[in-house]
């Protein structure tokens, strides 16, 4: 195997490109392209078949890595910089040694039979992140976002969701008429009232509404869902974070139950 282009300057294009889509939540919409630092997450995107933009490794793990090596077919070219410049492209304090520009994918059109999440204008990236995760261990295919929602393939999101993007349908930038297009049951979690989570049936396949942290679900998006859901709390706290939520929501309502 050929040793891969070393490249040494700090202001070389791609590594500005990078940098870019590293710090910034939404380059990815204007670069076409989204960054994963690290081996889980290029792991993650090669076991479901994604083709490598560019494959970026840092000099030492070019010479201490062969499984990272042996991922150098997969991409379309393969890239080695100095180990201090891989840091300057690292939005973690520990950088990852590895990453990867992917091109980033096309949002499909809504699956009018799957099982959903729908996040109302999530502000935080790692409760989306972590939500991503759950729906992808727990069965559901789709994710759509309402305007207003953390960038679904900013690089926060992507880490929270440790692999998950890879493994779901994600559409983004949508308003609450575009759920319209949905034929499964809207459910929207309350703190008041509606089925108790435990001891009523849920419909399946079913789509969880999961409401801005501040302000909950958007009246609009409320007026759609056929069912709110309480979720028993015999501690006495008077809500759950929208991530843990949305994790035992899914448990619930997995295939099978």
């Amino acid at each position: 195997m050929h040793d891969p282009l070393l490249i040494t300057a700090r202001d070389n294009p791609l590594l500005q490109r990078i940098r870019k889509l590293a710090g910034d939540p939404g380059a990815y919409r204007k670069q076409g392209q989204v960054w994963l630092e690290g081996d889980h997450l290029v792991g993650a995107a090669l076991q479901r078949g994604a083709v490598l933009d560019e494959l970026v490794l840092a000099e030492s793990a070019w010479a201490e890595r062969p499984d990272w090596r042996g991922w150098a077919p997969k991409a379309r070219r393969v890239l080695r910089v100095p180990d201090l410049l891989f840091k300057t492209l690292s939005g973690l304090e520990s950088p990852a040694r590895l990453g990867a520009l992917l091109a980033t994918p096309e949002a499909p059109v809504i699956d009018a039979g799957a099982a959903s999440i729908v996040l109302d204008r999530l502000q935080d990236a790692g409760n989306v992140g972590s939500i991503l995760r759950s729906a992808a261990a727990f069965g559901a295919r789709q994710v759509l976002a309402i305007k207003g929602t953390a960038a679904l393939w900013s690089p926060k999101v992507l880490r929270a969701g440790m692999g998950a993007h890879f493994g779901l349908q994600l559409i983004e930038g949508l308003s609450a008429d575009d759920l319209g297009a949905l034929q499964v049951p809207l459910l929207a979690t309350s703190s008041h009232g509606g089925l108790l989570l435990g001891q009523a049936q849920l419909p399946q396949p079913c789509a969880w509404v999961l409401g801005h942290e501040g302000q909950g679900v958007d009246p609009a998006l409320m007026a759609r869902c056929a069912h709110t859901v309480r979720i028993p709390q015999p501690g006495g706290e008077e809500s759950l974070n929208v991530a843990a939520a949305a994790a035992v929501c899914l448990f619930a309502s997995r295939p099978g139950q």
